[in-house]
């Protein structure tokens, strides 16, 4: 075999087409490149603000009860990931779900496929006296419908990533008041 070189020196129309070869297959694999990576991106391009990988998210519900809030989440999984659940358990979705609600202390009470539950220890300030505020909050995505129920009112929001400016409310069991009445007017 003669070296390359030699072969040049001899047939110079073979270079140029072994050159226009080499040219035509790197313009393939770039334009191929480009097309697996735009298939790539264009999923992450198109995802809504109310998913967090591959859950979507419904509607937020927030019960508040003294000091606590209790929270309710409906949303869809795609249908693919079900049967991984099933096979590898619900482990994923938990810390999906805790990230996109955004409490650090939030403790799980139920879960499934479609909603799961959380109670969420002091999420509201007590000021005493049976006065509580509960205040702004940030979620990780887009909350469609989120709900917000205390004793005295309920506001609905759409289409939100925060709980805007906070929500001041009495509590449930007025105990708390009525001990406070009473041991004011045992010290008059």
């Amino acid at each position: 075999m003669k070296p390359m070189t030699a072969c040049l020196k001899n047939h110079p129309k073979r270079f140029k087409c072994h050159s226009r070869i080499c040219t035509a297959m790197r313009a393939c694999a770039i334009a191929l490149l480009f097309i697996i990576l735009l298939c790539l991106v264009t999923p992450a391009l198109a995802a809504n603000e109310d998913r967090y990988g591959y859950i979507k998210v419904q509607d937020v519900t927030v019960k508040l009860e003294n000091g606590t809030a209790v929270i309710h989440v409906n949303y869809a999984v795609d249908e693919g990931t079900r049967f991984i659940f099933f096979i590898l358990g619900k482990q994923d979705l938990k810390k999906k779900l805790l990230k996109i609600l955004n409490y650090e202390d939030a403790q799980i009470t139920r879960i499934d496929l479609s909603s799961a539950d959380f109670i969420v220890d002091e999420a509201a300030f007590s000021y005493g006296n049976g006065i509580y505020w509960y205040p702004s909050h940030e979620f990780n995505v887009v909350i469609p419908n989120l709900t917000i129920h205390t004793p005295q009112v309920t506001r609905n929001f759409t289409m939100v990533k925060a709980f805007p400016a906070g929500l001041g409310f009495f509590a449930t069991n007025n105990a708390e008041a009525q001990y406070s009445n009473v041991s004011e007017s045992a010290n008059k």
